[in-house]
């Protein structure tokens, strides 16, 4: 899709259609008022006459309306406050972009744009319409072989300027809307394509695409680090385990402490010898989402040349069953030299997880932020709306926390208290992969943060975000969004501590 900035008024433009606003009851917006007036009072009569009321998020889509040059005309409800909030304007865009996704009409001018919204500027609402109507015309065809463009509702996107001609906001909805793409596209994949090699390989070539630096390590190499949690969940699987080292070096600085990103890569989780019931395995190629939601944000943070150093650390495999699987019951040695009783194969995300964050440590990281599809019970708390979020450092949660708010793509903390520490208490090692069925993400989380003491360090649970509430939803792109808002508040001087 084509993004552009106009300053022409809308009465004037010639495309497929205008996205204007009005507020509750059937008060029409400055641009709104303009097409009315060119009109001769059709959009007004024609409020009138239909329920619309103005109510947030509603809508009200007309076509052919006379003396306009452009094929039709959408409303869309802006509720009764004349200053709207960045959660008001965000459910606005996102009501025009769902629309719009379903009536095809070839170009699109929006002046959303245009409406007041405490606290934020023009470029923040041109990136946010661009990215809600980015996100509503994905689509994920490669395997239907009546795929194609003209399917498309429409190629072309014209936001309202303003007073400014400042083109940062576009950039950043293209960059961001890239790296969302990216996610998804690789979370959407199949299991028997998107294997541990395929993302390695994905990851090499848009690192040198990009002109950033890529390392892919295999087994051996693995094994010599002494990640032997991260390969015990790999050695059920024919194919072999890949460890992804991805760095970008923005910062005016070589030495300047880098942000590192961590992302659970399990390209298929059968659950192992733990093995998943047939219901629940079937959405599980998801489950190297978080692994593809940091190759989104590194993506856009490159394409952004933000002025930061960052790295990426993906442990990638398959949990499989198999004469060689890892068994409940059997003890691994970590990368740290810590011990790990594993009770349940099907707890494997933290197996991997944890070495790959004592891998994190020789970076001398600012932060480590880990995403991962962690948990059923963060789905059980939090359903599909926030992101799990748990840190051992405060500021770093409420600077995720804040640009989680900012990007529209929220994450709500719970808590990593020592009292839970106990659950994952073991017999016979030093801890335990599962801590019972209480608190059951709290638990998760605590179990990683004790490979993450030595630097500041958040873990975002993406279990119920990264995908839709329903099996054909599919992947979200999510949490890419709050993760480069992040970045870019590092790279406005709010860098971590």
């Amino acid at each position: 899709m084509e993004f552009d900035l106009t300053s022409a008024r809308p009465e004037t433009l010639a495309t497929g259609c205008v996205i204007v606003g009005f507020y509750a009851p059937r008060t029409l917006s400055p641009a709104a008022a303009s097409l009315d007036q060119a009109s001769q009072g059709a959009i007004s009569e024609a409020l009138q006459r239909s329920e619309a009321d103005g109510k947030l998020g509603s809508s009200l889509l007309l076509h052919c309306v006379p003396q306009l040059p452009g094929r039709s005309v959408l409303l869309v409800g802006l509720g009764t406050a004349d200053d709207l909030g960045a959660a008001d304007y965000l459910k606005i865009c996102r009501a025009a972009a769902k629309i719009l996704a379903k009536n095809p009409c070839g170009s699109v001018a929006s002046y959303l744009p245009e409406l007041p919204v405490t606290g934020h500027d023009h470029d923040w609402k041109v990136e946010k319409a661009a990215l809600s109507l980015s996100e509503a015309l994905y689509r994920f065809e490669r395997f239907k072989t009546q795929a194609g463009d003209d399917k498309r509702p429409f190629k072309t996107l014209l936001l309202a300027a303003g007073d400014s001609a400042n083109r940062t906001g576009l950039e950043r909805a293209q960059a961001i809307g890239r790296g969302m793409q990216l996610t998804r596209d690789l979370a959407n994949l199949p299991a028997n394509v998107c294997t541990p090699v395929y993302l390695a390989d994905t990851a090499r070539d848009m690192a040198e695409r990009l002109g950033a630096e890529a390392q892919i390590l295999e087994p051996a190499a693995i094994d010599s680090l002494g990640m032997h949690s991260f390969l015990a969940v790999a050695q059920g699987s024919a194919i072999g385990a890949r460890l992804i080292v991805l760095q970008y070096r923005g910062a005016a600085s070589a030495d300047e402490r880098p942000v590192v990103l961590v992302g659970k890569g399990i390209t298929f989780d059968s659950g192992g010898l733990s093995l998943k019931p047939p219901a629940s395995m079937e959405g599980m190629k998801y489950d190297m989402s978080g692994a593809a939601a940091v190759l989104g944000a590194f993506q856009a943070a490159v394409e952004l040349a933000l002025p930061i150093n960052l790295r990426v650390v993906i442990p990638t495999c398959e949990n499989m069953p198999s004469g060689h699987a890892l068994r409940p019951g059997d003890i691994v040695t970590t990368m740290s030299g810590q011990t790990v009783e594993v009770l349940n194969t099907d707890a494997e995300g933290r197996l991997i997880l944890c070495d790959a964050l004592t891998y994190a440590a020789r970076f001398n990281p600012a932060a480590v932020i880990d995403v991962a599809t962690l948990t059923g019970a963060c789905v059980t708390a939090l359903g599909h709306v926030t992101s799990g979020l748990f840190a051992n450092d405060d500021d770093l949660a409420r600077d995720l926390l804040t640009a989680g708010i900012e990007a529209g793509d929220r994450a709500w903390q719970l808590p990593l208290l020592d009292d839970y520490q106990e659950q994952l208490d073991s017999t016979f090692a030093d801890m335990r992969n599962i801590g019972g069925s209480a608190a059951g993400s709290v638990t998760a989380a605590c179990f990683l943060s004790r490979f993450a003491s030595a630097y500041r360090w958040a873990h975002l649970d993406i279990a119920g975000t990264a995908t839709g509430r329903d099996d054909k939803s599919g992947a979200t792109g999510r949490p890419v969004p709050l993760l480069v808002q992040f970045l870019l508040q590092q790279a406005a001087g709010n860098r971590p501590r």
